[in-house]
């Protein structure tokens, strides 16, 4: 997968993080949280922050394999090496 293929799943992976942030938070107080019965140690501003990256990643992989499943066959199995330098295993392709 090349850099702009990857640019083009980070952009739409930070909007849906800004989205589902605003939408999980406008019904969720960060105080109110609890992780194992006990209250949260962190500010509330930690626990956006770290909210929003989690939100982040999970879009990003999200586009990531949407993007890899898109591939045409023949891409995703053509062997990587040249011709004179392939391993055993890539000339049974």
């Amino acid at each position: 997968m090349g850099r702009q293929q990857l640019l083009w799943a980070a952009w739409p992976a930070f909007l849906a993080a800004c989205a589902l942030e605003l939408l999980v938070f406008a019904f969720v107080d960060p105080h109110d949280m609890q992780l194992g019965g006990q209250p949260l140690t962190l500010s509330r501003q930690g626990v956006y922050s770290i909210a929003f990256f989690l939100f982040w990643g999970i879009s990003f992989a999200a586009g990531v394999l949407a993007s890899a499943l898109r591939l045409p066959a023949d891409d995703v199995d053509r062997c990587p090496f040249k011709p004179g330098d392939r391993p055993d295993d890539c000339l049974r392709h």
